[in-house]
């Protein structure tokens, strides 16, 4: 495999994070990138609360590329903590820190800490589409069949 780097996401650090770790593949074969608490306090959540969480960076990327924003399965499977809106998409123009919609969905409370780990940032690439309107789609097997169409 090469050394050349294919796609190049730049990263800035916002002032007062310094202390706050980049985001970092954890392992040879992982995918996601993970991203940090840059909260200024603890944030305690009650069970069924939700909290916005900065991480402390902005990212840009190339056109036709998003970061989706995705559960640790670590902390979803020992404490219900969760993402809302999950897959959360970054898009290629956003500007902006970029934050993470935690959830408690455990029983107890959990607080979050500066610099813990708390979720995961995934690169995708986004295909060019035209949407095409027409008349009558393609006749399939499964036709209309949806939510639960094949049992349990």
């Amino acid at each position: 495999m090469s050394d050349e780097v294919l796609h190049e996401v730049l990263l800035q650090r916002l002032s007062g994070n310094e202390d706050i770790p980049l985001p970092k593949l954890m392992s040879a074969g992982a995918s996601g990138y993970d991203l940090h608490a840059a909260v200024d306090a603890a944030v305690i959540l009650q069970p069924g609360e939700r909290a916005l969480i900065p991480t402390g960076f902005a990212i840009a990327m190339p056109q036709g590329w998003e970061a989706q924003v995705r559960p640790r399965s670590g902390l979803a499977y020992k404490h219900g903590i969760t993402c809302l809106n999950s897959p959360g998409t970054i898009d290629a123009d956003y500007r902006g820190e970029l934050k993470v919609l935690l959830i408690n969905l455990g029983s107890e409370p959990f607080t979050v800490n500066r610099k813990e780990r708390i979720a995961q940032l995934v690169f995708q690439r986004v295909p060019d589409i035209t949407i095409r309107e027409v008349g009558e789609l393609p006749v399939t097997v499964r036709g209309d069949g949806g939510f639960g169409h094949t049992g349990k």
